[in-house]
């Protein structure tokens, strides 16, 4: 069963060249206890299309179109009294920096509690021992509620905003780039330990990043996102083994691989295009070694080539036909 459905979801930027199509009629779904990674070179849309699904795009932004439902719930169709009480309740966010989300005036377990009781009705004792079981669980020591974001490593300050996230145990989490800025080795435990939580509490989750190998070795499915649009969505295998559209396939070539050191590591010519008035034509063409005259013509919809296995690519239908 589907937590999150996202379809044909579009958001824009008005700016005074014209309008930015951030995203454009991005589709995908997210199963019960399923993480799916959502990755893309910086600047294809990634993190537009996680705010749009929480409602949070301000002006000049705007969600066009579309629609995006929690377990059937339109979120944006959504009154704010409805999306007061389905965030953190219902679908929550571990921010890109926790230094930066965390408020340095408060100690890390009111903030917790003060998620707690927002949105649950419990004593603030019951919230207390709650905040601590979670500080527990991201493998901080309970007693150090009462401790202040300064007194943590960024490391800790970022178990704490996962700690947050999954205080009211929320059926979707997304997670924005929560990695950034934080040392190898900390990544690593970091990403374990929210594969781990989603494993024990079955939450859905959404990793967003741009960190191919990384999702690739977390993640059940994988949708890569091309300059504003959803160009591939398939199982992590999948993709990997079979990678269909020409902006996956290279991808994984740019991408080293411990498993095969002598394989040549090949750069991916050009940049993500603007994306102000951009023309109707399949947005990867300039850069796809493959493009012939349709691609320059026409935007490829999303289709499903195979069953579970999603591009957006006009060089399959004709393979195909």
């Amino acid at each position: 069963m589907a937590v999150l459905s996202v379809e044909n979801l579009s958001t824009y930027f008005k700016t005074d060249k014209g309008i930015a199509k951030a995203v454009e009629n991005v589709s995908f779904t997210v199963e019960e206890g399923e993480m799916l990674g959502l990755i893309g070179e910086s600047g294809c849309g990634k993190t537009t299309v996680a705010q749009s699904i929480l409602r949070l795009i301000e002006y000049p932004g705007k969600v066009v179109s579309g629609s995006a439902k929690l377990n059937g719930i339109d979120l944006l169709k959504a009154t704010e009294s409805e999306l007061y009480k389905l965030r953190w309740k219902e679908i929550s966010v571990i921010p890109q920096s926790a230094m930066n989300a965390l408020n340095p005036i408060y100690t890390v377990g009111d903030q917790i509690i003060e998620a707690i009781m927002l949105h649950e009705d419990i004593k603030k004792s019951e919230a207390i021992l709650r905040a601590k079981k979670m500080l527990e669980l991201v493998g901080i020591d309970g007693d150090r509620w009462k401790s202040y974001p300064h007194e943590f490593s960024g490391g800790m300050k970022q178990r704490v905003a996962i700690a947050m996230a999954l205080a009211c145990n929320p059926k979707l989490v997304i997670s924005d780039e929560s990695t950034t800025g934080l040392d190898v080795l900390t990544q690593a435990q970091v990403i374990a330990l929210i594969k781990d939580l989603q494993r024990k509490l079955n939450t859905s989750v959404i990793i967003i990043s741009h960190d191919l190998p990384m999702v690739t070795a977390i993640c059940d499915k994988i949708a890569i996102m091309y300059a504003g649009n959803i160009v591939e969505w398939a199982t992590t295998e999948e993709i990997i083994k079979n990678p269909i559209h020409p902006y996956s396939q290279a991808l994984l070539k740019a991408t080293p691989d411990l498993a095969e050191p002598d394989r040549e590591v090949v750069s991916i010519p050009g940049s993500v295009p603007n994306l102000i008035n951009f023309s109707k034509s399949c947005r990867f063409h300039t850069r796809c070694p493959h493009a012939f005259e349709r691609c320059l013509k026409e935007s490829p919809d999303l289709v499903e080539v195979k069953p579970g296995h999603y591009s957006a690519c006009f060089l399959e239908g004709e393979e195909n036909e």
